[in-house]
């Protein structure tokens, strides 16, 4: 089995070292039999944006503005894994979570839309369409319905 350790890679060789990280563990329910009960497999990471020393300032920012939905009252991030029945890979799928909440909230804005005037073709398509409409429409004034 492969050894899961850190640095984490977010993004652009900016990386998440395991000191940042803190984990708990508890009974998780679902599938499992009798080992569920008996061993702690539900993951909790946890991980204080606020005082991390790995993100640059601008990342932390964007970070806990874009996740205050998500962080709890001290400005720590809490991801949870339990789809799994072993401790050890719910800590992997707790990882690539924190790695792709993080990527994601510390991405540049996207560019403002810049408002262009439409196309000449695309106006006049419109325009050529709305007189064909109400010329149809036209067409059905004055018809006896009944001869």
């Amino acid at each position: 089995m492969e050894r899961m350790s850190g640095p984490y890679l977010i993004r652009d060789a900016v990386s998440l070292p395991e000191s940042e990280l803190r984990w708990r563990f508890s009974r998780a329910s679902g599938p499992g039999g009798q080992h569920v009960n008996t061993s702690d497999t539900q993951v909790e990471l946890l991980f204080d944006i606020a005082a991390s020393r790995a993100l640059p300032e601008l990342w932390k920012e964007r970070a806990l503005a874009r996740l205050a939905g998500r962080l709890t009252d001290s400005g720590t991030l809490v991801v949870r894994a339990s789809e799994r029945r072993s401790q050890w890979r719910n800590r992997e799928a707790a990882v690539e979570r924190l790695l792709g909440l993080l990527a994601e909230a510390t991405a540049p804005p996207p560019r403002a839309r810049r408002a262009k005037k439409p196309p000449r073709s695309l106006v006049e398509r419109r325009l050529r369409e709305k007189r064909r409409r109400s010329e149809l429409k036209k067409g059905r004034t004055g018809r006896a319905q009944w001869d």
